[in-house]
């Protein structure tokens, strides 16, 4: 039996390697693919699409560089991720710490009415959002996709904070209390530093839903100084559609921001992730 189970045993890891190779493989391809063939021409893509650049041509690379229809787009994406990951995490924080460490009446309904939140996608609100944000003035305004972003942010990031406010043991706050804490100092001074890892994970679910948001910018901005990465990349591929290597190279500089970010604070999201699934 010790046989079977060790063939057996060896037979999964096999598949489960598998899995991971071929899951890898098609992540890894496309995006080796973009940025050897933003090296190319033209006709290299034509002739050679899989080979390596010869000659390798960097003027794709460095054209956009210097180029302002690169690095607006990207400021103002920067701009309006970091300020709606402020605002919606700073406000589900404050809602979540009221609805985890306070017993009040009606406290389960409010919550559930944010868990609703989670069953409308955003696109059915699009046509009204962009009716109200006319009626207020916030058309080409950078507030125009800040509030929204962070408003259909709210849900997901009270869930989640409130699941890891309701795992600190209620000893730490009666000994904060006793030691002349007020509700809100507990909560600036121990309880947001002792959920950090909650706190990035949903920092990092923000700024990727933000970067990655298409919709609400093309809806609010016609303005092109206002545009950020996605429209952007949506630009510049009507613009230089008969140039696939330089809409390539463009394509690959717009994703290397969210890519290193990623890198960096992947420890943190995972870190959240795991210690919320053990707490919960």
């Amino acid at each position: 039996m010790s046989g079977r189970q060790g063939v057996a045993a060896r037979a999964r890891g096999l598949v489960l390697h598998g899995v991971v190779f071929v899951i890898a493989a098609v992540i890894i391809v496309p995006i080796a693919f973009g940025v050897l063939g933003g090296f190319k021409d033209n006709g290299q893509l034509s002739n050679n699409p899989f080979g390596l650049p010869s000659p390798w041509v960097t003027s794709n690379y460095t054209d956009i560089l210097v180029a302002e229809e690169f690095w607006r787009p990207l400021f103002n994406s920067t701009l309006i991720a970091v300020a709606t990951t402020v605002v919606v995490v700073g406000v589900s924080a404050a809602a979540a710490y009221v609805f985890a460490r306070f017993a009040f009446r009606g406290r389960e309904f409010l919550f559930m009415l944010f868990t609703i939140g989670l069953m409308f996608p955003f696109a059915v609100a699009i046509l009204p959002l962009f009716i109200l944000l006319r009626t207020i003035g916030l058309l080409n305004n950078p507030l125009g996709v800040i509030l929204p972003q962070a408003a259909f942010g709210l849900p997901v990031t009270i869930i989640i904070l409130r699941s890891f406010f309701r795992t600190i043991p209620g000893e730490v706050e009666e000994a904060a209390i006793l030691d002349g804490c007020t509700p809100f100092g507990f909560f600036w001074r121990v309880l947001l530093p002792m959920a950090r890892p909650a706190i990035a994970t949903v920092s990092v679910l923000a700024i990727v839903a933000s970067w990655n948001n298409f919709m609400l910018p093309l809806v609010v901005f016609n303005d092109p100084s206002w545009w950020t990465v996605p429209i952007g990349v949506r630009q510049f591929q009507g613009q230089y559609s008969d140039d696939t290597a330089k809409v390539l190279a463009y394509v690959v500089l717009a994703m290397a921001p969210a890519l290193g970010f990623y890198a960096i604070a992947e420890r943190q999201l995972i870190g959240g992730l795991a210690t919320g699934a053990t707490k919960g």
